[in-house]
């Protein structure tokens, strides 16, 4: 396992998500613990020391989950990290009682990285309003040891950001940011690094295979990078590329079953940054494949919880982006008739409460009105 030098710690390079830990009947909610289990029992033998949960994922299960998990682990093996969950605006005031709380539910005395979970467009005024006392509040946490690290993660522009950091950067150790060679320039994400470079903020990477879009390419992309690296997998790719980027510290993979974890693993057995041709073909790869760009939904499932039809945001937006980018075809209308009429984009009422949780600010209610423009 590769390891980076991160303060008082040594980090493992590849860090454990768990926001799509292995469920049972494709329930979201209901996490398969036996499975979750074995994972973190492999991941803690090979090397991997970085816990990264947070108090919406799964449902609110996730740091139940993890607490049970990581608590036959001697303190000391393992790091883990979880969020102030300001994504949803209505928990600004609600602090002390949550933090209190995730401390209960991971049954843990500290956390080693805490962090403002999500800073954007939508939350941004909130989080720098200090009738809220958020950052005060975590500050004294941190200052009787029970938040060892303090950073945050951020969908939000380059610019946000900035407001961000220019408020509270002095504080911040660490930052957590959507980071991938498709989101390099789809999402502006270089100008991020370099942001956060200037403030000399290590760099934390999320969605490195973009929701699972970067693990399998296209056959003409996939062959491509195979005759430049015959023994590398597509999704080890991604990794490679961030392993070129000198700001990057840890890298946290959502891995959902335990071979992903496995392979995973592998990759970061040994460090194999890209080359400058080997740069330029992935970053080419990536402008081919935003020529026909789709909607930046990576399954968060904030939205889920706000939708007031209960309706399946990341699975109808899956299936959306999909007819868009093929122009039609059978698989969305197909799927659509095998949904009940109120689980269709038609039963969207456009109240836009999901779009007020959305990390990636993706205009829901348009694209529901429109994939069911398209497929009638």
């Amino acid at each position: 396992m590769i390891y980076r030098k991160f303060k008082e710690l040594e980090l493992s390079a590849l860090g454990m998500g768990a926001m799509r830990l292995p469920v049972i009947d494709g329930n979201d909610g209901m996490i398969d613990e036996a499975a979750a289990e074995k994972m973190v029992a492999y991941a803690m033998e090979k090397g991997i020391n970085y816990y990264d949960t947070a108090w919406g994922y799964h449902g609110g299960q996730s740091e139940l989950v993890m607490g049970r998990l990581l608590k036959p682990y001697a303190r000391k093996d393992f790091c883990l990290a979880t969020k102030f969950p300001g994504y949803d605006l209505s928990n600004m005031d609600k602090a002390p009682s949550i933090f209190e709380e995730q401390l209960r539910k991971c049954q843990v005395e500290y956390f080693d990285f805490y962090l403002f979970h999500n800073v954007c467009e939508m939350n941004i005024d909130a989080y720098l309003d200090e009738k809220y006392g958020i950052h005060s509040y975590l500050m004294d946490q941190k200052k009787e040891g029970r938040i060892r690290h303090l950073g945050f993660s951020a969908h939000g522009s380059a610019e946000v950001m900035k407001r961000f950091l220019d408020a509270y950067g002095r504080d911040m150790e660490f930052c957590q940011i959507q980071l991938n060679y498709l989101d390099w320039s789809f999402q502006d994400a270089r100008a991020k690094v370099e942001l956060l470079k200037d403030y000399g903020i290590p760099v934390w990477v999320m969605e490195p295979l973009r929701g699972g879009r970067l693990a399998s390419l296209p056959e003409e992309h996939a062959q491509t990078l195979k005759n430049l690296r015959p023994e590398e997998t597509v999704p080890a790719w991604a990794f490679r590329f961030l392993q070129t980027l000198p700001e990057v510290a840890v890298t946290l993979s959502g891995m959902s079953s335990f071979q992903q974890l496995k392979e995973n693993i592998e990759t970061f057995q040994e460090e194999k940054p890209l080359d400058q041709e080997e740069m330029k073909t992935l970053l080419n790869i990536a402008g081919k494949m935003l020529e026909k760009k789709v909607l930046p939904c990576t399954a968060c499932r904030y939205c889920t919880s706000h939708c007031p039809k209960g309706l399946d945001i990341p699975s109808l937006l899956a299936l959306y982006n999909e007819h868009c980018f093929t122009q039609g075809g059978f698989i969305a209308p197909m799927a659509m008739m095998a949904l009940p009429e109120e689980k269709r984009p038609a039963a969207c009422i456009g109240c836009r409460s999901c779009e007020a949780v959305c990390p990636q600010q993706i205009k829901i209610s348009e694209a529901m009105k429109d994939f069911s423009e398209k497929i009638r």
